[in-house]
């Protein structure tokens, strides 16, 4: 961690990113200071590396499940494709994981939001517990290309069953090599569902 000063918190960023030769929006940091009064202007910043903010998340999410009752937290945590993985293993893991992963997906949501406000920067977290995720994303490339293959002999639009963002993900992944087929999102909040489109090349 190295801190950084300046009039503003963008001068800070920019003087950071110069000396650690990276762009201004790579920069990962939280406000140590602003003032700004008639009199002048001061900022001061940390600057962390990605380490920081994993291991951050690390400690987060084992404080928020340890406040639920549940002690014992275990977490392992990995960056791919600019993904944060975190994998988490405790005595209740089915509590955590929730009816249809409905727990698992809000632990998601506000570890992402505590990091990426600690940070000053958005991240992308992905959680598992038990290889949950896993085993929920090869059923949902399963539904995907069935239904694909459906909207391939009828020429008919279909939509699917609203899901979270990372599983929308592997529903447009999985069919981007697909002949006459194209996905598409829409709708808001947990609404946002895919739709498997037929077109004509």
């Amino acid at each position: 961690m190295k801190q950084y000063s300046g009039k503003t918190i963008e001068e800070c960023v920019t003087l950071a990113s110069q000396e650690l030769g990276i762009k201004e929006e790579d920069v990962i940091f939280s406000v140590e200071e602003e003032k700004k009064g008639l009199f002048g202007k001061k900022a001061v910043i940390s600057v962390y590396e990605l380490t920081d903010a994993i291991e951050y998340a690390q400690e987060y999410l084992k404080n928020v499940i340890e406040s639920l009752g549940i002690g014992d937290v275990k977490t392992k945590a990995s960056l791919e494709d600019d993904i944060i993985r975190i994998e988490i293993d405790s005595d209740h893991n089915p509590i955590l994981i929730g009816k249809n992963g409905v727990t698992l997906q809000a632990l998601n949501e506000i570890a992402r939001l505590a990091v990426s406000g600690k940070f000053r920067r958005r991240f992308r977290i992905l959680l598992d517990i038990g290889d949950y995720k896993d085993n929920k994303y090869s059923r949902v490339a399963f539904i995907a290309r069935k239904t694909a293959k459906e909207v391939q002999r009828t020429k008919q639009d279909a939509t699917l069953d609203p899901m979270p963002s990372d599983e929308r993900r592997v529903v447009h992944n999985a069919l981007a090599n697909f002949s006459h087929i194209k996905t598409e999102s829409s709708g808001e909040g947990r609404r946002r569902a895919v739709t498997i489109k037929y077109v004509e090349e």
